[in-house]
């Protein structure tokens, strides 16, 4: 049980507070409630590059890193498709300078050519490193277009396009910031070695008085029922033919959420799971194969992804892939298999509560979802999954209408 207080500034900024006097150390971290969903599809890649224009400096910090680091304390961040999240760990008795930086940059970031310039070409350089010149970079890109022709999923966090950063303008990145970037639309966690009351004390000193701004109201256009296969191949010079096939889930509150997850860890979940065994070690057509999902809050994908052994054509992976998949549509799994997947998943979430930086970010996430306390009840919904339900969720989710399919070949002889 992670034991949590939470309360709200007049300003509509949610605060968690969670204790742990074990540690000498806190966290603090600011999670806002945007995400590359939020973005233009003329105008992608702006809530990355956000992630990056916020350690720019802001209106009386000229430097974040510096008066952290002299602080004891470390820092990160990272943007997804459904939020932006900024944490630092310190020494608790120095929190003090992070709620200090932290309600600076919230309230007064500082907008310069000059450090645009430098965010734009740090994310120019990655967009070509691990997107454009990268073996399979593009992967992702594609795939992500295959599978969703309306919603905003479509796109990765980096960007659509890389002209979208290209061209962005200084009053463009002020307009997302004063649209996004207010105490109404982000989540304030702390944790480790503090009280409530003087993190109240502090929330107030140095966010109270931050405007709330204009609560940001999504109006995302939803995916449609996927009623027809979908097919793409490519021809680049990788070292090896790869195969890769999406089909559409639940969102991430839906309770074939967590059955989706469950059949995510019998298939793909290391080793030991179905796919490896079979296809990877026993058949040998995979030189290594994965079954994953995005985890996002909107209805997502659920994909697996393999590449194949030197020789063996997407088509016959795909085939046999297929076999694996029929198997789990039409027969019960075991209650042995269904009981060490669950055990596994129990073992997960227990391992990413023993780290403080883990914590804060959970509740924020939970929080986020609706209720921070779903993070000491939602193993439950994992532990209630039926043998039953596994089986209706595979037939609905491997359907072959709701399958996209990328084929990426090897030029290389």
């Amino acid at each position: 049980m992670i034991n949590f207080e939470k309360f709200v500034l007049d300003n509509g900024l949610r605060v968690i507070v969670h204790e742990d006097k074990s540690t000498p150390m806190a966290v603090v971290d600011v999670m806002y409630d945007v995400g590359a969903r939020d973005e233009d599809e003329a105008h992608t890649g702006f809530a990355h590059l956000f992630e990056h224009l916020m350690f720019g400096g802001s209106m009386h910090i000229e430097s974040y890193d510096e008066p952290l680091q002299m602080a004891g304390g470390e820092n990160n961040a990272y943007t997804t498709n459904d939020l932006t999240n900024y944490f630092c760990q310190l020494p608790a008795e120095n929190i003090e300078t992070a709620f200090w930086l932290e309600s600076d940059r919230m309230f007064s970031l500082a907008f310069s050519p000059n450090s645009l310039e430098v965010q734009r070409k740090v994310v120019i350089e990655e967009f070509k490193e691990h997107y454009i010149n990268k073996p399979y970079g593009d992967v992702w890109h594609k795939l992500r277009d295959l599978s969703y022709k309306v919603h905003p999923y479509k796109w990765m966090t980096i960007g659509k396009d890389i002209s979208h950063i290209e061209q962005v303008t200084l009053q463009e990145v002020k307009d997302f910031f004063r649209k996004h970037y207010t105490p109404s639309n982000a989540i304030l966690t702390v944790a480790g070695n503090v009280t409530t009351d003087q993190v109240k004390k502090l929330a107030e000193k140095y966010f109270g008085d931050i405007p709330a701004g204009d609560k940001y109201v999504r109006n995302i256009r939803q995916e449609p029922k996927q009623e027809k296969s979908r097919m793409m191949e490519v021809a680049a010079p990788v070292p090896l033919d790869a195969l890769y096939k999406s089909w559409h889930m639940g969102a991430r509150l839906d309770n074939g959420y967590y059955v989706a997850e469950i059949i995510t860890e019998i298939l793909g979940g290391g080793t030991s799971s179905r796919l490896f065994q079979k296809l990877v070690k026993e058949k040998q057509l995979f030189s290594d194969i994965d079954c994953s999902h995005m985890g996002s809050i909107d209805p997502g994908l659920l994909t697996i992804s393999g590449r194949l052994v030197k020789g063996i054509s997407p088509e016959t992976g795909e085939d046999a892939v297929f076999e694996e998949l029929e198997k789990i549509k039409t027969e019960m799994i075991s209650v042995v298999e269904l009981e060490k997947v669950k055990n596994k998943t129990e073992s997960m979430l227990a391992f990413e509560d023993i780290s403080l930086m883990n914590r804060a970010n959970s509740l924020a996430n939970y929080e986020l979802l609706g209720d921070a306390n779903l993070m000491n009840t939602e193993l439950e919904k994992y532990h209630a999954v039926t043998r039953e339900e596994i089986l209706e969720e595979c037939r609905k989710i491997f359907s072959d209408d709701n399958s996209s399919t990328l084929y990426y070949r090897s030029t290389v002889k």
